[in-house]
């Protein structure tokens, strides 16, 4: 498809505060012969960001140019474009079900970064079943919100299978260190999805299997809940300590969870079990700190839900697309850790740490333009259309090519079969 088009690739909202990150990646790191272009409504921000990124690598080719407005006319010239469309303009739910169905239409690829599982959800009804009638891959949440999560659950079953030649009946990771700060759109989005979705929508979305294609049979969890548990907010998982809830937890889950769907539904030889399930956490210090994280995540969005809360926070955040300065993120980092529980007796686990050290919009630019290679430069593409068709599918389904790309570029992956 890349022959036929003048781009292979294009971001939309490159101006923006992650659409920088990654043109800038892009500019240092993928190949100078690659065609591609930055689109966004402001012709004068658009060349500005060009010129700051030519003084990244002179010798490279300056990206085209695109203005585009978020109308329907604009969205499909532009996506006609372009074999793949990465888009960073958020919140998703306001603004990009137009972008994600010009896709559709065109038969142009899709990648972007929310974190926005009830808008998810809806792309999902909206849009699967005609993007795998159009061989067009559509990946959401392919940045630092479910990516890290998505592949370490593939790294786990993988080295379980390899090694073992069973399936995977569970995964557990922790948010184990993180340092990091949150953009203006970032918070904005939080704040907005309580204005645009009814709560039991909300609710529904944040089930772990929302988002699978088909029902699980999970077995009984080592982490299973407990009348402790439940009270204090805490459990002790081996490997991997004394644990919390995490903010993020069920839309990582939805995210791995339809990668486990996907894969069994699709293509049975590389499902990760018929009993799997995914469950995520965060590390914690002190029974008494994950006792008080725990309660301030059960209270705290119930005071997004009046109108009052919310209006109050908007004038306290900092705003869209702007974010943490880069000095202050010079020292940012994040260590997942996670085991896999292999589906036999006796039981046997594997244990793999997934790290970055930089800003976390800088690793979410990364994921967005090596992922992006992976469709339009490594065969993934085609793989994919010829198991899955197309559709809305998951990082992971980008398989060991993608974790190996994201290898050479910083993140750090380590996966071992723990002896008995």
């Amino acid at each position: 498809m890349s022959t036929e088009r003048e781009y292979e690739l294009v971001i939309l909202g490159a101006t923006g505060y992650t659409g920088q990150y990654c043109a800038e990646h892009i500019t240092t790191s993928l190949p100078t012969d690659l065609k591609w272009a930055v689109a966004g409504r402001s012709a004068s921000k658009l060349s500005s960001l060009v010129s700051d990124v030519k003084k990244l690598n002179p010798d490279r080719a300056q990206p085209g140019v695109e203005v585009a407005t978020l109308s329907p006319s604009d969205l499909n010239a532009l996506a006609k474009k372009t074999t793949l469309l990465i888009n960073t303009v958020g919140p998703y739910h306001l603004y990009s079900t137009p972008v994600v169905e010009a896709c559709v239409n065109q038969g142009t690829h899709y990648l972007d970064v929310t974190g926005e599982t009830p808008w998810v959800k809806d792309i999902i009804e909206k849009f699967h079943d005609r993007a795998k009638e159009n061989k067009a891959i559509i990946i959401p949440e392919i940045g630092f919100e479910s990516t890290p999560s998505d592949l370490l659950a593939l790294s786990l079953v993988s080295i379980i299978e390899q090694r073992l030649n069973v399936g995977t009946k569970e995964v557990i990771a922790s948010l184990h260190n993180f340092n990091a700060g949150a953009s203006g759109g970032t918070l904005a989005t939080v704040l907005s999805i309580f204005e645009a979705y009814s709560l039991p929508a909300i609710v529904a979305a944040a089930k772990p299997w929302a988002l699978s294609p088909i029902s699980p049979k999970p077995s009984k969890s080592i982490a299973s809940h407990t009348w402790q548990s439940r009270l204090l907010g805490t459990r002790t998982v081996p490997h991997l300590g004394l644990l919390t809830n995490a903010i993020t937890a069920s839309t990582n889950a939805a995210i791995v969870q339809r990668t486990w769907g996907l894969l069994t539904s699709h293509s049975p030889s590389k499902s990760y079990g018929p009993t799997f399930q995914y469950r995520e956490y965060m590390r914690t210090q002190s029974q008494l700190l994950g006792t008080l994280s725990h309660y301030g995540l059960l209270i705290g969005p119930l005071f997004l839900l009046f109108p009052p809360s919310r209006w109050l926070l908007k004038k306290l955040v900092t705003q869209p697309g702007s974010g943490p300065t880069r000095e202050s993120t010079a020292k940012n980092h994040v260590q997942y850790r996670a085991i896999g529980i292999a589906d036999c007796e006796p039981e046997r686990i594997a244990l793999a740490k997934l790290g970055f050290s930089g800003s976390m919009y800088d690793l979410t630019g990364r994921f967005l333009a090596q992922a992006a290679m992976c469709i339009v430069r490594d065969g993934k593409g085609e793989e994919i259309q010829r198991n899955f068709g197309g559709g809305v599918l998951t990082p992971a389904i980008l398989g060991e090519t993608f974790t190996e790309r994201m290898r050479s570029v910083g993140m750090n992956l380590d996966v071992e079969l723990l002896e008995t």
